[in-house]
């Protein structure tokens, strides 16, 4: 990207969310040095700034996407509703043998990218898995999409370090010999190649293209790695500050081996093995109950609500009055295109706002249109660690959207924060400056050449038909055995209710 210049955006509306209110003010916007120097009336313009007609926009804070896996960008539409466990043997094979081009990985890192800067979209926690193994032409590929796009991200290495059938309940028991024996033989890292993969990303991407590039950690699930290694990314969480993301509960089979294999909840687990600290991303937490929503928050880590991934892949509906009710700190992501079909943010604040009237009839417990936006951007901005982004003040990043009025999702314009929850899709999006520059003007991206890697994407991803087709077909063979598994957890009384069944 290119040194940011000063720019002066003149009379938009310019956002406000204070006190559980939604509204706005028309007023001037200044920007100098990435940041945001001034908001009011008639603000006198710099040398040399640019000024921008604000008139009929609503400036708002650049969205954050607080959970996202960009390895699953090419898999749009690739899979049908399945459980969870039933449809990571499609979306990450436990069988695969070969590995991605960092070509590859550039390209689908930035497919997600291009769609979320065009719905607005400033920032990402991308929790990026590796098949089957993770290496730093990988990571590296990701950073550099991020960056040549002009996004900030936060990027972490998914990558579990147990044999398959270890991290399930009763699965062990119900393979055969054979395909227990080929998953032991499957690639696998060792706890040391793994955090030298991390040292790598820290140094190398953590801060990168002028802070815009950050590193964050992942263990994928707490059960899906060895103590030792959760240990460790635990410590490398409090001694650089960095985000910590981990699964948790997602489903009801999570819950079940939990109580199987350590006795306890992987909440309990994890907080056990000092994993859940202030840096602490709790992916999902469906299946948490109140006194774990309370270690949750007296730990100071954050749950990402994923309430569109949720559904397509029938988790279940997850407390979110009793995690606010219990002061958990919460954000919202879209997880994953395979398990979403979009990468478009609005979709799962729009779902936040609607899926939880399911929980109760008093309509007073509901989630109200400023209680999601306050999720959506100051949640993220927490669960990220980034506290200059997800708000418009002097002072914070100008991670601008801004957004044209004049459509039919504002037209008539009765309730601003019900009409961007409800009925705004990021269609109404025109135009996004991250730290200064703008990387979107008029709907058409500025830093990248958006037509040509589309094509490229499609020829690339047509080559790659036949290593999916065989992966697929690996998938179908261990289906059956993880069907028996599913329905085994799911007889089980866990002591809630999470589905409608």
């Amino acid at each position: 990207m290119d040194v940011a210049l000063p720019a002066l955006i003149r009379g938009a509306e310019v956002f406000r969310l204070e006190n559980g209110v939604v509204g706005s003010q028309r007023a001037d916007i200044l920007v100098e040095g990435g940041r945001i120097a001034g908001i009011g009336p008639d603000l006198p313009a710099p040398d040399g700034a640019a000024i921008v007609e604000g008139r009929g926009r609503l400036a708002m804070p650049g969205l954050i996407n607080a959970h996202f896996h960009s390895p699953g960008n090419l898999m749009r539409g690739a899979v049908a509703g399945l459980p969870l466990e039933v449809f990571m043997l499609y979306e990450v094979p436990p069988l695969a043998a070969v590995g991605d081009q960092k070509r590859l990985a550039y390209l689908r890192t930035m497919l997600g990218a291009i769609e979320m800067v065009k719905t607005g979209v400033t920032a990402v926690m991308d929790d990026a898995f590796h098949v089957p193994i993770a290496t730093a032409e990988g990571v590296d590929a990701i950073c550099e999409a991020y960056r040549d796009i002009g996004m900030r991200a936060r990027v972490a290495i998914d990558q579990p370090n147990v044999v398959e059938y270890a991290k399930y309940p009763f699965l062990e028991e119900i393979l055969p010999a054979d395909i227990k024996r080929r998953m032991d033989e499957a690639p696998r890292q060792s706890d040391a190649e793994l955090l030298d993969l991390y040292a790598h990303l820290i140094g190398a991407c953590d801060g990168a293209a002028d802070g815009r590039i950050g590193a964050a950690l992942s263990c994928s699930a707490p059960q899906r790695v060895t103590k030792p290694y959760l240990h460790a990314l635990a410590g490398l969480a409090d001694k650089h500050a960095l985000p910590f993301n981990m699964h948790i509960l997602e489903t009801k089979l999570q819950r079940v081996f939990g109580e199987e294999k350590y006795g306890r909840s992987l909440v309990r687990y994890a907080a056990d093995e000092g994993a859940l600290g202030r840096h602490a991303v709790v992916i999902h937490g469906v299946w948490i109950d109140d006194a774990e929503m309370r270690l949750i928050a007296d730990a100071g880590a954050t749950i990402a609500h994923n309430p569109v991934c949720n559904l397509r892949l029938g988790s279940g509906v997850a407390p979110f009055r009793a995690w606010r009710d219990a002061g958990c700190h919460v954000c919202i992501g879209t997880d994953e295109i395979i398990a979403d079909d979009r990468a478009n943010i609005w979709d799962a604040i729009k779902a936040a706002g609607l899926v939880h009237t399911l929980a109760d009839a008093d309509w007073h417990t509901w989630p109200t249109a400023p209680e999601v936006l306050e999720v959506a951007l100051a949640g993220g901005a927490r669960a990220l660690g980034w506290s200059e982004i997800g708000a418009l003040r002097v002072g914070a990043a100008a991670d601008i959207v801004l957004v044209d009025m004049e459509t039919t999702a504002f037209t008539p314009l009765n309730d601003l924060g019900r009409q961007l929850v409800y009925a705004e899709n990021g269609s109404s999006v025109r135009d996004v400056m991250v730290a200064g520059s703008w990387i979107l003007r008029d709907g058409r991206l500025t830093t990248v050449d958006e037509r040509a890697l589309l094509a490229e994407i499609r020829d690339l991803s047509r080559a790659f038909g036949p290593q999916r087709e065989a992966a697929n077909a690996a998938a179908r063979e261990l289906e059956p055995y993880y069907r028996e598994m599913v329905l085994r957890a799911h007889g089980r009384d866990v002591g809630m209710r999470r589905r409608l069944d």
